[in-house]
């Protein structure tokens, strides 16, 4: 589902991913209606203006992720940089794209939230990283990363890169199911929410490797 307040914007949107033989786009609508919709269509994906003028992205996504088995909320922005960037990722978006994101990553991405929440593009990863370590820094959670076993702390610096479980997978030689037990386990030990937060640990914890290392 996609919730932004421009017309066109949703129209494009809803386009791009209906091409993709298994995506459904179920509804758009503006940012009054989304609460509802929300609710009456139960998508397992929703793309979420972060900047309404009418209803404030984030209080949509505060009431959406309350909900007894909510979507996967991925914030949508014009901005590589978004002032909101930390406060909606502490709320529990699963991360952040740009609305001018190409229509194969688009696709690609809606695909990797329904499959395992929170997957971003490498370069949307990282502007949203250092917008993010520019408000909030984790101290308290780079020792927690110290005491992981070697393999968890090479997925979570592939998790920093903003690489998907098949992604890290293929640069490890690991099974899928594999990589998303060691993701559970390494989220589970830092005690953060999703994938973002955990790439922004791996960054303050300086373990994450150059895009060439290893692949």
């Amino acid at each position: 589902m996609v919730v932004d307040d421009e017309a066109l914007v949703r129209s494009g949107l809803r386009m791009i991913l209906g091409s993709a033989a298994d995506i459904e786009v179920v509804a758009t609508c503006d940012g009054p209606e989304a609460v509802q919709e929300i609710r009456r269509h139960r998508p397992n994906v929703v793309l979420l203006d972060v900047r309404m003028p009418e209803v404030d992205g984030l209080a949509v996504l505060r009431e959406v992720v309350d909900w007894p088995d909510p979507p996967v909320v991925a914030m949508l922005t014009t901005f590589h940089s978004d002032e909101f960037v930390a406060e909606a990722l502490g709320a529990g978006a699963a991360g952040f794209l740009l609305k001018d994101t190409e229509p194969a990553q688009l696709i690609a991405a809606v695909r990797a939230l329904a499959g395992g929440g929170g997957v971003l593009s490498p370069e949307v990863t990282r502007t949203v990283i250092e917008g993010y370590r520019g408000r909030t820094g984790h101290p308290a959670r780079v020792p927690r990363v110290e005491a992981m076993s070697p393999r968890e702390r090479e997925v979570l610096g592939l998790v920093g890169l903003g690489l998907s479980n098949a992604e890290i997978g293929r640069r490890l030689y690991l099974s899928t199911a594999t990589v998303k037990d060691y993701v559970s386990a390494v989220l589970a030990g830092l005690g953060v929410a999703n994938r973002v937060q955990a790439a922004v640990v791996a960054q303050e914890a300086g373990i994450v490797p150059s895009e060439n290392e290893g692949g």
